[in-house]
């Protein structure tokens, strides 16, 4: 018999807003769609506002197949919002609207009954910038089953991160995930030194993590366990946008996890379908067939 894992993106959804138009984001709504694509029973865990782009999220979701159940709607304040621009190599950077309706999710008692039956839990630093949500994510968190994985996808974004936010997170994960630029910080932090591979067992062993995932963009990743550590090199590919790429790999390496692979075949295939997302415009492609399912 199969296994559907049932997993979450709980955090900020948003509209990234590109010179071009409109498209619906935010890290755990990208991780949850491309857990859906996977074979997982995904949802997104959120806030919108009772507005144009509110409603559209819900369809947007729908049509990918994608169920708004757990987003919760706010009468006080808009859908979030990020304005997106893109380098000559599709390297983006944003601008993050504040005071938005995920900066207040509340911790319900539906919220609740679902953080229990859950296998895995993707959450940033990005959506815990406001008290309110912070707390509801650290509740949520909290909720979950002990033998969960809770994936703390680092995802910094200025002026919205703290080492004091980065550690309390890191005391609430299983399993890291960051990328070569993020590491740096991360190694600033908490005294890091050496190798990366000896920074990421130092920082493994100090926080009692399970597994580490760090990505270098087309130069692939490193998984690192406490009685395993596979490097893959990457997949070439022509990048048009690398928008949503990292939330494919966290995805990839979840449904992977879950399905107890092995690592070097998660990481592998983690890495061929980030390349594709690189490949594609927007952040949730439609995987060809051939990556729907580890």
């Amino acid at each position: 018999m199969s296994f559907n894992p049932k997993v979450v993106g709980i955090g900020e959804i948003l509209w990234d807003v590109f010179p071009d138009g409109e498209r619906l984001g935010g890290a755990p709504s990208n991780f949850a769609c491309h857990c859906h694509q996977l074979g997982a029973d995904a949802y997104p865990v959120s806030c919108v506002g009772d507005d144009d782009l509110g409603h559209r999220t819900h369809s947007e979701l729908e049509q990918r197949g994608v169920s708004p159940e757990f987003i919760q709607q706010s009468d006080a304040y808009p859908t979030g919002r990020v304005l997106v621009t893109l380098d000559e190599g599709g390297k983006p950077t944003y601008q993050i609207i504040e005071d938005v309706a995920w900066d207040y999710l509340t911790f319900t008692p539906q919220w609740k009954s679902l953080a229990e039956s859950l296998n895995a839990a993707c959450f940033g630093v990005l959506s815990q910038r406001s008290p309110q949500s912070r707390e509801t994510v650290r509740e949520f968190l909290r909720h979950m089953p002990e033998d969960s994985l809770r994936i703390f996808d680092v995802n910094l974004r200025k002026p919205f991160y703290s080492k004091e936010l980065v550690a309390d997170s890191l005391e609430l994960a299983t399993i890291l995930k960051l990328s070569d630029e993020e590491l740096p910080v991360l190694a600033d932090y908490f005294g890091l030194s050496g190798t990366v591979r000896e920074q990421l067992a130092a920082l493994r062993e100090r926080f009692h993590l399970s597994l580490i995932a760090y990505t270098r963009g087309s130069e692939g990743s490193i998984l690192a366990g406490a009685h395993e550590t596979d490097e893959n090199a990457g997949v070439d590919t022509k990048v048009i946008d690398s928008v949503g790429a990292g939330d494919s790999f966290t995805a990839s390496l979840c449904v992977g996890l879950l399905k107890g692979l092995p690592l070097a075949e998660v990481n592998a295939f983690a890495n061929r379908v980030a390349a594709y997302v690189c490949s594609q415009k927007g952040a949730c492609p439609k995987l060809p067939p051939e990556l729907k399912s580890i």
